[in-house]
């Protein structure tokens, strides 16, 4: 599958994604489209998921009809992420056209 990350998903995701290829958002210029701008162009791009932190992108964006899937983090903070990889992945793996998926990631206090 072809990944795309938003200008706030944690890079270090990146490496327990094998099978997929994932590329950043601002490697393609993208980093200072609007929300459904981004959509479009990595749908446009053949994308097939947006892993993203923003998580009012749910309510700004219609899904249905989208061939993106959209995989959301409650945090994109590093620390708590990385304890959560598992569900992150699975989130991905089982993500289809224009699903939505958040995955809540506890707060590390």
């Amino acid at each position: 599958m072809l990944v795309l990350f938003d200008h706030v998903t944690p890079s270090g995701i990146a490496q327990f994604l094998p099978g997929h290829t994932v590329t950043r958002a601002k490697d393609r210029g993208w980093d200072t489209l609007t929300n459904g701008e981004l959509l479009a162009e990595a749908e446009r791009a053949g994308f097939h998921v947006l892993l993203s932190a923003d998580k009012n992108m749910r309510y700004q964006q219609n899904l249905s009809g989208r061939r993106i899937a959209l995989v959301v983090l409650s945090t994109p903070q590093w620390p708590a992420v990385r304890l959560h990889i598992e569900r992150i992945t699975a989130a991905v793996d089982a993500a289809t056209p224009g699903s939505y998926t958040e995955v809540e990631i506890p707060r590390m206090t």
